[in-house]
């Protein structure tokens, strides 16, 4: 919830003295500026004489009060040098005070070479709490052209879309942890968002009326559309209390501003997981096809299949075969029983060449609506106890329970189901439904927890730490910012398959999160299956996983069919081996496409750029292939499509359902 209305302090305090300076310029980046009107408690944000954001304030809420910079409150500056991940740079800090007030500090970090900057609200008492802090609120001048905001969703849960609404007034829109808004005709644009996430849950509101447009971002952000979350936002407490660095940019490029958030995210939070310099992952899922009926005789064969005729479909020396849900069937007595099926599984594949992939969700109980009372594997609690409290029920979504990620009981069964696991030899984790463990609670066991991301950090550090650095670590559902201390590589979206529509859906979340492949090790667009889908889809649905940055296939070689034939073609491609092995996404050319998919994306390989072109539609498309849009140096370049091999030409006419990969070399002078 945003607050807008101010505390009036009964006693009212001096501004300044007169002795000191009422305006603070702050420079950064290159030919940018901050000035702080030290008398007004507003800043200004300027590139050159240019007005980037103007008459921004900071406010919080302390318990039921809420307190602005601009009230009557008593400011002076101070700054000093800063040497960090972002590299040399200066804080600069605007110190306001007040009768019956915490200290509250106006934090800005800037850096000379970075065309951005980092703001935070501080406060300073005793036994502080607050559950909302807008460290930024300012308005941004009129967005001309084809104006858009996008839509950000907090996780890949449910099918969300991302969306690229039109900025037109009147006009409102809330995303998760960052916003942008954009011109996608010249493509300059506005990026704010949070690049910390262990303690809050921030929101961006970009909204256009008939007196101008503006951006606010505030820590304390709950919808239960978005954050899965039906209460408030837990109180942070302490006698110091911070909001997350809020990064603040404006660019010639959104789709720039984008990926240097997504790298300062990188920054702010270093990863907590072991960092991955092996090769791009590939390999197999289980769930693409088999799901329920995986058997230890099915995936065994699967493993056969990679190991004889999928044999050059590498980016390194091996693939990965990694079993889905339902593994447990090869269990015997259940997850405290034997697990000797499942090692002779692990055993085999390596004796393949292969590595061996297993699959868990920690933070959920599937079995909540038979009882409380059923016992948590490798603990002496119940189920009951480790339920996520939320007001007068629990967290379900999903058709899961989210459980405790603070309570000994789901500590205690991951020191169960790790250990098991990690003595079998596996060497892959998909680690699913880690939204579950976000959710704001009304309690939580360990007492100094009070958020939904102070649970989900505890519970993803002792996860990670139990992991260890024997696995590649691959998260499935789960939150797009915060997972990225915690995992190697991220699925885009949520469930897609094998479907033209699936393949749209996948490329949404690329057209407007390409940027987390600078937050991960890699960004994945799930399993790929063909099946029986027609060669048009097929490829269609290939080619979204090249472009995503990994390969994870979903079929069922245990059996032959066209879909083995087509991988057996096209998996082994040494030109579609060479763009996994890069293992970044493309970036899309267009951001007008609400909440479908960019039909191009770009990607520049060594010296080669990379062109994907995706016909969604059920009828034959032609595409006009234009250098500058595209960003491709207006040079004579060798033009052939990778899958068909054939030299082409800058007029593409793709079939209904289909797609297509093409290479643009640069030609000798």
């Amino acid at each position: 919830m945003i607050f807008t209305f101010s505390l009036v302090i009964q006693t009212l305090v001096s501004i300044a003295s007169a002795r000191q300076t009422t305006t603070v310029t702050i420079p950064y980046g290159k030919s940018n500026s901050i000035v702080y009107d030290l008398k007004a408690g507003t800043y200004n944000v300027y590139h050159g004489k240019t007005t980037l954001f103007s008459n921004i304030t900071a406010t919080f809420k302390i318990k039921d009060l809420a307190v602005a910079t601009t009230d009557n409150l008593y400011r002076k500056y101070a700054s000093s040098p800063v040497n960090d991940g972002f590299g040399k740079g200066e804080k600069y800090v605007v110190t306001h005070t007040g009768n019956n007030l915490p200290k509250i500090e106006q934090v800005f970090y800037v850096y000379p070479g970075r065309e951005f900057f980092l703001t935070q609200v501080v406060l300073s008492g005793k036994k502080l709490s607050s559950n909302s802090i807008i460290p930024f609120s300012g308005n941004i001048p009129a967005v001309t052209g084809d104006a858009r905001s996008i839509f950000v969703p907090f996780d890949n849960d449910t099918f969300i879309r991302y969306n690229a609404k039109e900025f037109k007034a009147p006009f409102s829109n809330t995303s998760a942890e960052v916003g942008t808004v954009y011109d996608n005709t010249s493509r300059n644009g506005y990026v704010a968002g949070s690049v910390e996430h262990e303690i809050w849950k921030t929101g961006v509101r970009s909204t256009a009326t008939g007196e101008g447009n503006r951006m606010v971002v505030w820590s304390g952000y709950t919808e239960e559309s978005v954050t899965r979350d039906n209460i408030e936002h837990g109180d942070v407490k302490g006698d110091i209390v911070r909001s997350p660095k809020i990064f603040i940019g404006y660019y010639d490029d959104w789709r720039t501003g984008m990926e240097e958030y997504a790298k300062a995210n990188r920054i702010a939070e270093p990863p907590f997981v072991f960092n991955w310099i092996k090769p791009t992952p590939v390999g197999w899922n289980s769930w693409g096809v088999m799901q329920e009926k995986l058997t230890y005789e099915k995936a065994t064969k699967v493993a056969d299949f990679f190991a004889d005729s999928l044999s050059a479909f590498r980016t390194g020396n091996t693939a990965f075969i990694d079993l889905d849900s339902y593994w447990d069937f090869m269990l015997k007595g259940g997850l405290e029983g034997d697990y000797s099926k499942l090692k002779e599984f692990a055993d085999y594949c390596k004796s393949k060449g292969l590595q061996p992939g297993v699959y868990w969700a920690p933070f959920t109980d599937w079995g909540w609506k038979d009882g409380p009372d059923r016992k948590v594997a490798g603990t002496n609690y119940t189920y009951g106890e480790t339920w996520t409290k939320v007001g007068k029920g629990y967290h379900d979504i999903d058709g899961a329970r989210a459980v405790d990620p603070t309570h000994p009981a789901t500590l205690q069964h991951i020191d169960l189901v790790i250990g098991k696991l990690k003595e079998c030899g596996f060497k892959m984790i998909k680690i699913d439904f880690l939204g579950h463990a976000t959710a704001e609670s009304t309690h939580f066991y360990d007492p100094a927890v009070t958020t939904g991301m102070q649970a989900y950090r505890k519970g993803m550090e002792y996860l990670i730490s139990k992991l260890g650095d024997q696995m590649l670590i691959y998260a499935a559902i789960s939150p797009s910012l915060a997972s990225g201390r915690y995992v190697h590589t991220r699925r885009i979206a949520c469930d897609a398959f094998k479907s033209i529509d699936n393949t749209q859906y996948t490329l949404n979340s690329v057209s407007y999160g390409w940027w987390q492949t600078y937050l991960y090790n890699f960004v994945d667009a799930d399993h790929v299956v063909l099946n029986n889908e027609s060669e048009g889809a097929n490829r269609a649905r290939m080619l979204s996983a090249i472009i995503t940055g990994t390969f994870i296939t979903g079929d069922d070689f245990s059996v032959h069919g066209q879909w083995s034939a087509r991988a057996m073609q096209w998996y082994q491609n040494p030109e579609i081996l060479a763009v996994i092995k890069n293992g970044k996404s493309f970036k899309p050319v267009e951001g007008n496409t609400g909440q479908n998919a960019s039909e191009l994306f770009v990607q520049k390989i060594g010296n080669a750029y990379y062109v994907a072109i995706f016909n969604y539609s059920d009828k034959p498309k032609e595409f006009a292939l234009d250098f500058k849009r595209l960003g491709l140096p207006p040079q004579k370049y060798k033009v052939s499509e990778i899958l068909k091999g054939a030299d082409t030409d800058l007029n593409v006419k793709l079939p209904a359902a289909d797609a297509a990969l093409y290479k643009f070399e640069f030609k000798n002078q």
